[in-house]
């Protein structure tokens, strides 16, 4: 039995082939290295020294520029900034003008009668000569003592408390110059001479003092 030919057309049956995908990981890497290629070319076309220091003095080793050489380039340690200021003029205001001293009022001693013998103010009188003071010192006291207590042995000062010819405060400090303070007029004038001297130094300093303050 001949079997028939079979028709030019008709193909035996082939077994399809297979393609398995390439691996991700061989992409990936080939991918890698043709960037890391091409920025390559790129720095060392645009900038062959871009990992360089950063110095517009640096030169690489062994460089040579036109046929020479790089030469070192030196910079010295020290250098000085100048500055440049608009010029302007600084004008110290002008001095205070100096204190005006206060006037000084006038003074002149008041003039004294000469004292009845026996009385508060001729002791006074010796008492003041005694000490070395003069007329003027006399007639300061008789003022100042007419003012305070009229020359009054127990004169006193209902409100201060101030006793006798020199308003001693209190009274019992003329004690200091003898028991009798209260009614001897000499204790209390001698009290008061040497309070005025270690005050105000004379009869007449305590008198301008009164004169100002009203008191001594």
């Amino acid at each position: 039995m001949i079997r028939p030919l079979a028709q030019p057309w008709e193909a035996r049956p082939q077994r399809a082939r297979m393609h398995r995908p390439r691996s991700r990981s061989h992409t990936s890497l080939a991918l890698f290295a043709f960037t890391a290629a091409v920025a390559f070319v790129l720095v060392t076309v645009i900038d062959p020294y871009s990992g360089a220091t950063a110095s517009p003095y640096y030169q690489p080793s062994g460089a040579r520029f036109n046929g020479e050489a790089a030469q070192s380039v030196t910079i010295a340690g020290t250098y000085t900034n100048a500055v440049s200021r608009d010029n302007f003029t600084v004008t110290d205001p002008p001095p205070p003008p100096p204190p005006v001293a206060a006037a000084k009022k006038s003074f002149s001693a008041p003039s004294a009668a000469v004292p009845d013998p026996g009385s508060a103010q001729a002791y006074a009188y010796d008492a003041v000569h005694s000490r070395g003071w003069g007329e003027d010192q006399y007639g300061c006291l008789v003022s100042l003592w007419s003012r305070e207590s009229g020359w009054r042995v127990n004169a006193m000062n209902t409100s201060s408390g101030a006793y006798g010819i020199p308003q001693a405060l209190p009274g019992s400090k003329m004690a200091s110059a003898g028991s009798d303070w209260e009614t001897n007029a000499g204790t209390q004038i001698e009290w008061g001479l040497g309070y005025i001297s270690g005050r105000y130094g004379t009869p007449c300093g305590a008198w301008a003092h009164s004169e100002d303050a009203g008191w001594y």
